[in-house]
């Protein structure tokens, strides 16, 4: 399962082994300054938007790879089955949102509310 930190100035989503695969990828990084918004999506399939781009899909078992939208792409990293952590990004960023089943979502959620600026806080 993906686990989300913050190292510096960046918000990484560290993969796990079968997701780095999946994603050909072993990592994302994005620019703490690029954040918008946290929140948890209670339902998983919420959190995925648009059309499905590079990565693995497997309907109603996993997502991981990116999405693409007309204004830009996500990444997702989700398990079907529980709630994701949505990290919403300026349009600065490299992604409009990072989607991300991880193990304890509240937890995660709380480490990155305070990197939110105040003039963001509360807004979607």
């Amino acid at each position: 399962m993906a686990r989300v930190v913050v190292e510096g100035t960046d918000i990484v989503v560290r993969l796990s082994w079968w997701e780095k695969v999946a994603a050909r990828r072993r990592e994302v990084r994005v620019p703490v300054s690029a954040l918008r918004q946290v929140h948890i999506e209670p339902d998983w399939w919420r959190a995925l938007r648009g059309e499905a781009g590079k990565g693995a899909w497997i309907p109603a078992r996993v997502c991981v790879g990116t999405r693409q939208l007309p204004e830009g792409k996500d990444f997702a990293a989700v398990r079907a089955a529980g709630p994701v952590l949505c990290v919403e990004l300026l349009p600065s960023a490299p992604y409009s949102r990072l989607a991300v089943s991880v193990r304890d979502p509240a937890a995660a959620m709380r480490a990155l509310l305070p990197l939110v600026p105040r003039d963001r806080v509360g807004r979607a």
